[in-house]
């Protein structure tokens, strides 16, 4: 009898986390299905091109940081997003933008990328991205010294791994947890962002309203003011944003009562 009950919770785990995984990738295949994802176009031909989202340096002498997210190439857009910092210094002709980029490392090159004079809102592969953060203002000059010595500290320059990580929302959220009165909440989708440092367990949230413990960016949760309450299995994160009511799914990023998905 005893062995009876062993075998039953032995195949009682297993068979709980594969239906849980299963449930949690009803978001990113209904993304797949009916989202709005560039398929076709090829890589060298979708646009980069600025979204207009940011203005013009002429025309905002303010010093600024923004933090822009859009679904990622291809069909892994119905799994996550890629995310990237844009900043410009008070009275500054140009827009600086950071971000880490996979195939650099195909081509010699270390993985965070750091470009001047682009525009910072550009398309993703004609993926349209989605401003996370502005910020702007006289006391924004600090932050950017701030955010220029957390992306000279990023551990991971010359690394990256789409899955778990360290990608480029690794190292967004890196920044973020070094800078955090940019209160940046990324969302459910920027997978990598629970991708902890130097093998941590244990750190705050991107937002720094909070904290999480996670396993490699593959099991964890976490609990903040600004993102609420998340569970993370094998970097599909699901939870609930108390603060700005809205759920937390994977592939769909944020639902709100009443809209469809957000980011």
């Amino acid at each position: 009898m005893r062995s009876a009950r062993t075998a039953r919770r032995w195949w009682w785990w297993p068979t709980s986390v594969v239906a849980l995984v299963g449930v949690l990738l009803l978001g990113p295949l209904g993304v797949l299905a009916f989202g709005d994802l560039d398929l076709d176009t090829h890589w060298s031909t979708a646009s980069r091109a600025s979204s207009g989202m940011a203005p013009a340096p002429q025309t905002e002498p303010r010093a600024l940081v923004q933090v822009y997210g859009a679904r990622t190439y291809n069909w892994r857009g119905a799994f996550g997003i890629h995310t990237w910092i844009a900043t410009k210094r008070a009275g500054a002709d140009r827009y600086t933008v950071y971000q880490v980029i996979g195939w650099n490392l195909y081509r010699g090159r270390p993985a965070l990328a750091v470009s001047a004079g682009g525009p910072p809102d550009f398309y993703w592969f004609n993926a349209q991205p989605t401003l996370l953060i502005d910020r702007r203002g006289s006391e924004v000059e600090s932050l950017i010294d701030r955010v220029e010595a957390a992306v000279a500290a990023y551990p991971y320059p010359d690394e990256y791994r789409a899955w778990p990580g360290p990608n480029s929302n690794t190292f967004t959220a890196f920044v973020a947890r070094q800078v955090p009165e940019l209160g940046l909440d990324l969302p459910a989708n920027a997978i990598g962002k629970d991708y902890l440092a130097n093998g941590r367990v244990f750190d705050s949230m991107p937002s720094g309203t909070g904290w999480q413990v996670s396993l490699l960016g593959l099991l964890g949760v976490g609990v903040a003011r600004e993102e609420g309450i998340e569970f993370n299995v094998l970097g599909l994160s699901a939870g609930i944003d108390f603060n700005d009511l809205r759920l937390r799914l994977p592939g769909l990023g944020s639902v709100g009562l009443g809209d469809s998905a957000q980011r």
